[in-house]
């Protein structure tokens, strides 16, 4: 055994990543990595900071990888990602994490780190208090699952609303809107030929399908809800990634028709099991339950 550790090179490794997470993925999620779709999504979306990926941290043994810490969209936050066989890497990665992928603070200008480890690894809660770092609640990270049953539960729909994909009538301002509204931004979305631009690249990602990014058309052909779905055919698992409703539409039942349509989608490709990285009642009601929490731990300097 002979471990390297080496900076990520972003052309090369994205995808070497991507099959790391495929691999050693086990059913249920049981590893504690992050599922793959979580990664493709990470590198296309619009927060994404590209410009210190090359700070992600990769080891290696023997030529092949064992273990990857990086951030989500920017310097401040660290997640770590294991063979099954090397988590006695967990010191070496916090380590790294400490030098390497450490924010500044715009509020106070202090360094500050958030580490994350499952509720599952009692030996990195264990590191990660030991190193002086304090536990922050509302950083939390729930991993939830639903066991597509069969048959699923009808879909059903208020009069007049009908469910679409892009793959049937794609337009990124009306999913621009949908999503900028859902999430309770202010006002009207930017609509610049940029802006439309960012929101498409969030979508059509290298492995997404359109047929699986639904949209709840409503009476006037905005669109109301949508769910963004991506399949995994190796685990046989599908994950939601992002849900909205515009607040017009809100208590009707849409988004989770929009979910429910897209697990269905998924489960007539071969899917048995979907995620998502949420604990909302929402997702609750549809049937989801907790696999584990991803504790957000942090330390602050000077």
């Amino acid at each position: 055994m002979k471990i390297a550790f080496r900076h990520y090179h972003g052309a090369d490794d994205y995808q070497r990543v991507s099959d790391f997470l495929i691999t050693h993925h086990q059913p249920g999620n049981q590893d504690g990595n992050w599922l793959e779709p979580a990664w493709e999504y990470m590198h296309y979306h619009q927060a994404l900071d590209a410009s210190n990926l090359g700070k992600i941290g990769v080891w290696e043994d023997s030529g092949q990888i064992v273990a990857v810490c990086h951030y989500e969209s920017c310097l401040g936050e660290a997640f770590f990602q294991f063979h099954p066989a090397y988590h006695h890497l967990r010191e070496a990665m916090l380590d790294y994490a400490e030098t390497e992928l450490t924010g500044i603070s715009r509020r106070d200008g202090r360094r500050y780190l958030w580490a994350y480890a499952n509720d599952n690894d009692p030996e990195f809660l264990a590191l990660v208090q030991a190193r002086g770092y304090e536990e922050d609640r509302e950083g939390t990270r729930p991993l939830y699952r639903f066991d597509i049953p069969n048959p699923l539960p009808p879909i059903s729909l208020a009069e007049g609303f009908r469910l679409t994909s892009l793959a049937e009538a794609c337009d990124w301002v009306k999913v621009n809107r949908v999503l900028w509204r859902g999430f309770d931004h202010e006002g009207e979305p930017p609509d610049d030929a940029d802006a439309l631009e960012s929101r498409r690249r969030m979508f059509d990602t290298p492995k997404a399908r359109r047929d699986l990014k639904i949209a709840v058309a409503a009476p006037n052909g905005d669109f109301a809800a949508f769910c963004g779905m991506f399949y995994e055919p190796s685990g046989r698992f599908c994950y939601v990634e992002p849900v909205a409703t515009d607040p017009t539409y809100r208590r009707l039942g849409l988004g989770k028709a929009a979910v429910l349509e897209g697990i269905r989608r998924c489960a007539a490709l071969g899917a048995t099991i979907a995620y998502v990285g949420s604990d909302l009642e929402f997702y609750q009601s549809v049937g989801f339950t907790k696999v584990y929490n991803s504790e957000c731990w942090v330390k602050r300097g000077s």
